[in-house]
């Protein structure tokens, strides 16, 4: 492994392989979210982790008013610091933040997985999210990330992992990002909107989603494979919004499969 340091973001390189793939987290940021498709990628890629602006071991000061734009200009950065281009596995912000790479520095992409994420705002993405607002404002960080696992997580996967979440708790309390930038980040997922550029995009998208996402409904993965030029639809039946982290095996076994017919 190496790392590195592009304009205040923190990035690793795992693996020797030709081609590189980096890995983009969700809201929390922390390129760490993805252990669980470290060692099937690093087989075969070079594997590009880093850690979103204001998360992490990366530069909190976020620019304001803060929009997804500027999460794809950081994904940019640090391609570039690597060499790229480079295969884009997104989730959440992360998968965002590639669409709207794809629109604007297209040589850089090579093929985008974009996992439970949406193009344009969705009303119950935003009831969501303003929940999680108001548990933050209200009630203050601890309790938005006791409530975190109920937006991520099957339920059954909550209780059979309790103990795993308590100390993951603790960890994500002590490393939160802060009110501020949390709220400026889930307002640019809010504003995010590129419905009507879907059809730009002719970058090959493997567009992957869970059927049980408590957060991002299975119907915006839908819209976005049904819009985009080059898409391909992959739902799974369970495993809630981190079902990368939930049921990594079937997700790493069709991550691999796409990537492979990209070469």
């Amino acid at each position: 492994m190496s790392t590195g340091i592009v304009d205040g973001l923190h990035y690793e390189v795992h693996g020797e392989g030709d081609e590189a793939v980096l890995l983009s987290a969700g809201l929390g940021g922390s390129g760490a979210f993805f252990a669980p498709q470290m060692e099937a990628l690093t087989a075969r890629y070079r594997v590009v982790l880093y850690d979103q602006r204001g998360t992490g071991r990366s530069d909190r000061a976020l620019p304001s008013p803060y929009a997804v734009g500027h999460m794809a200009d950081d994904i940019a950065k640090v391609i570039k610091a690597v060499g790229g281009p480079a295969h884009i596995v997104g989730h959440a912000a992360g998968g965002l933040a590639a669409l709207q790479l794809s629109l604007d520095q297209p040589d850089l992409v090579r093929s985008l997985t974009v996992i439970n994420g949406w193009s344009r705002p969705d009303p119950h993405i935003a009831r969501c999210f303003r929940t999680r607002i108001s548990l933050l404002n209200d009630s203050g960080p601890e309790a938005y990330v006791h409530a975190q696992p109920l937006f991520l997580y099957p339920a059954n996967w909550i209780s059979e992992h309790a103990e795993r979440l308590d100390a993951e708790e603790v960890h994500h309390i002590a490393g939160f990002q802060g009110r501020d930038n949390m709220l400026a980040r889930i307002n640019a997922l809010l504003a995010f909107d590129i419905d009507d550029r879907l059809g730009d995009i002719t970058t090959p998208v493997l567009v992957s989603a869970s059927a049980d996402d408590m957060l991002v409904p299975s119907l915006c993965s839908e819209r976005l494979a049904q819009r985009l030029a080059n898409a391909t639809l992959d739902i799974v039946p369970w495993g809630g919004h981190a079902f990368t982290a939930t049921a990594p095996d079937a997700f790493n076994t069709t991550l691999l499969a796409f990537l492979g017919g990209q070469a």
